[in-house]
């Protein structure tokens, strides 16, 4: 049976797709774990990462500061994990990315929370042309005004069973006879697995990284976005041509499929702009020693060991197929 060391930490989306990692992570190392979130009716996959009471979902909505308070009271460290790739109604960017982020780290001033993390993206930047992109970047600042000592990680795009990556482009290629080539498929990316982005919040929690510091975290190989479909079609045992879409008509096509939902959208307006730049690691991160393994993570998942396991269900003769020979 694991010990339980005490320690309190509030974890909002902790059940979210980097939340839930976040969580195990905490969970394993003894803590006891405050699971924020808009719907705690639906975290029952968080019971079993902890001990009988170890892991306690609470009702919060970082749109309304009144219940940010009450999730933070009595905690050692806080961990924001909330994030939208796309703008639901008034789930604005601005609202959960920039005044969001600004109530937690108040609250948690306020509260005398030791440890403030918080998770932004790489590719922050105030001059962006993706609003996605300005708005982490401002919430970097609101949270940095409110919270002078919080740690900042900043992750490429994520991969995991539950990803929104690797498995929509698996499962467009299921029902399109074409994918398509962005921009000549030349953006570069570095994806991380959500598993060691969680260990970095768990290192951070107990003391990894200097107050104040930006991380920006990636995994241990760089792709194109071309590289990127390549795999994903190979690791789902896919085939399909690629339709070649300068970024101007890439841009058209999603205005033209505004009204449908971003579930059934091939990409937004915004997800297309950000696709215009590179989402690697810096050179001035990685000379200033601000990467993941300065966060103490070792042995760094790369995609082809564990992307494979769940594109596998996308194989068009089923997933255990090539156990029949």
């Amino acid at each position: 049976m694991q010990l339980l060391h005490g320690g309190l930490v509030t974890i909002f989306g902790g059940s979210g797709f980097v939340g839930r990692y976040a969580t195990r992570q905490c969970a394993e190392r003894g803590w006891r774990i405050r699971a924020a979130c808009r719907r705690p009716d639906l975290t029952g996959h968080l019971q079993p990462m902890g001990v009988v009471g170890q892991i306690h979902a609470v009702q919060s909505n970082l749109r309304y500061p009144q219940s940010i308070a009450p999730a933070i009271e009595g905690a050692e460290a806080v961990v924001n994990c909330v994030g939208i790739l796309s703008p639901t109604g008034r789930q604005t960017f601005s609202a959960v990315h920039v005044e969001g982020a600004r109530a937690v780290a108040r609250a948690a001033r306020e509260a005398g929370v030791r440890r403030l993390i918080h998770v932004s993206a790489l590719g922050a930047n105030a001059k962006s042309p993706s609003q996605y992109a300005r708005t982490k970047a401002a919430g970097e600042q609101a949270v940095l005004e409110e919270f002078p000592s919080a740690i900042i990680l900043r992750p490429s795009v994520l991969f995991g069973a539950e990803d929104e990556f690797f498995n929509r482009f698996a499962g467009m290629a299921r029902i399109s006879p074409f994918l398509p080539l962005i921009g000549g498929g030349r953006t570069r990316f570095q994806p991380i697995f959500v598993g060691d982005l969680g260990t970095a919040i768990a290192n951070a929690v107990e003391g990894a990284g200097a107050p104040g510091e930006v991380h920006e975290l990636g995994g241990p190989d760089v792709f194109t976005f071309r590289q990127i479909l390549d795999h994903a079609q190979h690791w789902s045992g896919r085939r399909r041509r690629y339709l070649n879409l300068p970024f101007w008509l890439a841009k058209l096509m999603a205005v033209a499929t505004w009204p449908l939902p971003n579930q059934v959208r091939p990409l937004t307006l915004d997800q297309v702009r950000l696709l215009q730049v590179d989402n690697v690691v810096s050179e001035a991160a990685e000379n200033e020693q601000r990467t993941i393994e300065s966060l103490g993570v070792e042995n760094i998942h790369a995609a082809g060991i564990i992307v494979p396991t769940y594109l596998e269900r996308f194989n068009p003769k089923g997933q255990f197929a090539h156990y029949r020979g």
